[in-house]
């Protein structure tokens, strides 16, 4: 079973819209129950929500936060009642702990849009417990890389990591409209997808390599075109971090005109 993935979460609630500029992350979105499985928990990495310390959600019935504006009415009323898991929490802080981070719980904050919008997609019936790891506001991708390596062991346990971000966010260059389901031409944008592929999947890299490449993604072609502002990448290094070795692509396809990816590291475990 995939006990490490990392998805698109698309533009705001756009995707429980229908819009289709996400159809193809949509359909990939709607299958990955029947690919991968259900977890026991899932643990959730959003590129929206940076805290100082790591920190954790610890609440067992979060409401949702809806981080976005100007959009229908109805996209404020949109409902997820996914329950949280205190004790997962509490596991997750002695993990970071050990691995020499100072996290913090937070029985208050609730599950921002980079949560609900993909779990809504993933797993409807919102029975899976999910708590939420927040990003570090130092947005150090070796941080980051660290931090995914201290929730590895959750593996064990058959809990999902799950990293929600966008391997492309330059939001001066999305593509919205009629023609935003094709991909526009962008070569800084597929220079950075074929670097972020072959980093994460080829299997001539040593880790420590891979691991480089990744600490140091700002060196790759059409790395700052592709993210001005690194928050929505960062997820994948999380999960690199809680995955390790080569990844498999799980996502390749266009969201609002442009190439993004999504990937995957597993293991088989019993259900």
């Amino acid at each position: 079973m995939i006990n490490v993935l990392c998805v698109p979460h698309g533009g705001g609630p756009m995707p429980l819209m229908g819009d289709p500029g996400h159809a193809e992350m949509i359909d990939y979105l709607t299958g990955v129950e029947s690919t991968i499985g259900r977890p026991h928990a899932i643990v959730l990495i959003s590129a929206h929500w940076e805290c100082d310390q790591p920190t954790i959600t610890s609440g067992p019935s979060p409401e949702l936060i809806y981080d976005y504006g100007g959009f229908p009415p109805e996209t404020y009323d949109l409902n997820y009642p996914a329950p949280g898991s205190p004790d997962l929490a509490n596991t997750i802080a002695e993990l970071l702990t050990t691995a020499g981070f100072d996290p913090k719980l937070d029985p208050q904050r609730g599950f921002d849009h980079g949560v609900f919008v993909p779990m809504m997609l993933m797993y409807p019936d919102a029975s899976i417990p999910i708590v939420q790891l927040s990003l570090l506001s130092s947005l150090d991708a070796d941080e980051h890389l660290r931090l995914g390596a201290a929730l590895a062991p959750l593996a064990e346990h058959n809990v999902l990591v799950l990293g929600s971000g966008f391997t492309f966010h330059n939001m001066g260059a999305f593509t919205f409209g009629s023609t935003a389901g094709s991909a526009t031409v962008d070569a800084e944008n597929e220079a950075f997808e074929q670097w972020l592929r072959e980093t994460c999947t080829s299997t001539s890299l040593t880790e420590d390599d891979r691991r480089e490449r990744l600490a140091n993604w700002s060196d790759a072609p059409g790395a700052r075109w592709c993210h001005p502002r690194e928050e929505h990448l960062l997820p994948l290094h999380v999960c690199y971090g809680a995955g390790g070795g080569p990844a498999t692509q799980a996502f390749d396809g266009v969201v609002l005109g442009k190439r993004s990816s999504g990937y995957s590291w597993g293991a088989t475990h019993e259900q």
